[in-house]
């Protein structure tokens, strides 16, 4: 949790004493405030900030000359993203627990398409069960017609 920021920062500062302490986030508020935070907790050691977050780093740095390795979570239906903020190849989520699933929990016993995932099988009722196989199937009906189903609301229909 967030709220637990100010005492795990404070632990670490007290176990690795560092002599600077760089702030790498994917830039929204809770990266301003956790910058703030710091800075407060520490006015005596030079505090950085990844200026707009990692998204913007993304998104701005060719991956030729990027440091990031690997994929960032993103709070959207994207799951994951990468260099040029290109979704993930290999994150999605569950459409009905919405838990961020890799390739080895799409693995599991319990993943079905459209309707469970390793984290929330064994919590489905059977009337949520049910719900979560009719909104699959309109979804699959929905890609055999040529239809949006689920749309970036930032992004223009396709007329």
């Amino acid at each position: 949790k967030f709220s637990d920021f100010p005492s795990w920062l404070e632990a670490r500062v007290a176990e690795e004493q560092p002599k600077s302490i760089a702030m790498v986030c994917t830039g929204g508020i809770r990266c301003e405030k956790s910058t703030s935070i710091a800075k407060q907790q520490f006015p005596e050691t030079p505090i950085y900030h990844l200026e707009g977050g990692v998204l913007a780093y993304l998104d701005e740095v060719a991956q030729e000359n990027s440091l990031f390795e690997g994929e960032c979570f993103v709070f959207d239906q994207r799951v994951a993203v990468t260099h040029g903020l290109k979704p993930s190849s290999q994150y999605t989520s569950c459409f009905a627990c919405r838990h961020p699933l890799s390739p080895i929990d799409r693995e599991h016993a319990h993943y079905v398409e459209g309707l469970s995932c390793p984290y929330c099988a064994p919590k489905l009722t059977e009337k949520r069960r049910e719900r979560y196989q009719e909104r699959h199937l309109q979804i699959e009906l929905s890609k055999q017609e040529g239809r949006e189903y689920f749309r970036d609301p930032k992004e223009k229909r396709k007329t």
